[in-house]
């Protein structure tokens, strides 16, 4: 193969995919498909029609390594290179996966990568604050990024090494920034709390850590209960209770009456 190597996504794009032999469409390059544990692309999507999904019918899969040259067009040696058994369950088209640190610092979204033709290996990211390659690169700032600063991979969220915001090359300049009206993701001010980024389910970066220590429990401080003093109850005096005294009665007394006797004359 004669042609350079290194190529962008955006440059294989729309490509019309042309057999030497008969010198048949195929269609045209609609996706790249890249193994993302071992960064590399592995496979080209082709459809019918770039600008429908729906117009252009189902996606038709060829394998990097079926090219033979590239130029305006790509050429392949025939139509056997279509593959109706390959699975792309495994692969990842890597658009629009977040970026970020160690430390939960985002970096923006892949909308691009550039990589080796001949071998698939990655060679960097380009990244911007929105993950969409539609938008043209006079809109939007844009910025390529090492494969080298990647720490780990998974389906949607790319970490890189702390300070990888240093390594980044600015590649366009977008309408906002050039009206002053925009920044890059990691200068921008935010108040809100970054919560830390776990790898944990992620690809191990192959740099030994030390092993973390052991979190000492820490017991809650404890109320302290002064201890009063016991007081007695106080016996109040019982009051002594009164003889009963009844009241008199007021009865009637017998009044004697005087009796007379009758003289006789």
């Amino acid at each position: 193969m004669s042609f350079e190597q290194s190529r962008l996504r955006s440059d294989m794009i729309g490509t019309q995919v042309i057999t030497r032999a008969t010198g048949r469409r195929l269609g045209v390059v609609s996706q790249l498909w890249v193994d993302i544990d071992r960064c590399e692309v592995v496979a080209l999507g082709l459809r019918d029609n770039i600008l429908s999904k729906v117009v252009s019918g189902p996606e038709q899969i060829m394998m990097l390594s079926s090219i033979r040259q590239i130029g305006d067009v790509i050429l392949v040696d025939d139509d056997t290179v279509i593959e109706d058994d390959i699975s792309l369950a495994t692969y990842s088209n890597l658009v629009k996966s977040e970026v970020i640190t160690e430390s939960g610092e985002g970096l923006g979204r892949v909308r691009g990568f550039k990589f080796d033709v001949v071998s698939g290996k990655l060679q960097s990211l380009v990244i911007a604050s929105m993950g969409l390659p539609q938008i043209p690169d006079q809109v939007i700032s844009s910025y390529e990024l090492p494969v080298e600063e990647i720490v780990s991979t998974g389906p949607d969220r790319i970490i890189v090494f702390e300070g990888s915001e240093e390594k980044l090359k600015q590649i366009s300049v977008g309408l906002l920034e050039r009206l002053g009206l925009g920044a890059a993701p990691w200068e921008r001010e935010d108040d809100g709390y970054i919560m830390p980024t776990s790898a944990s389910n992620q690809l191990p970066s192959g740099i030994k850590q030390p092993a973390p220590q052991a979190r000492r429990e820490v017991a809650p401080p404890q109320r302290l209960e002064l201890e009063q003093p016991t007081r007695q109850p106080i016996e109040q005096p019982v009051p002594e209770e009164e003889p009963y005294q009844a009241k008199p009665l007021n009865i009637p007394q017998k009044k004697k009456v005087m009796e007379y006797e009758e003289e006789d004359f």
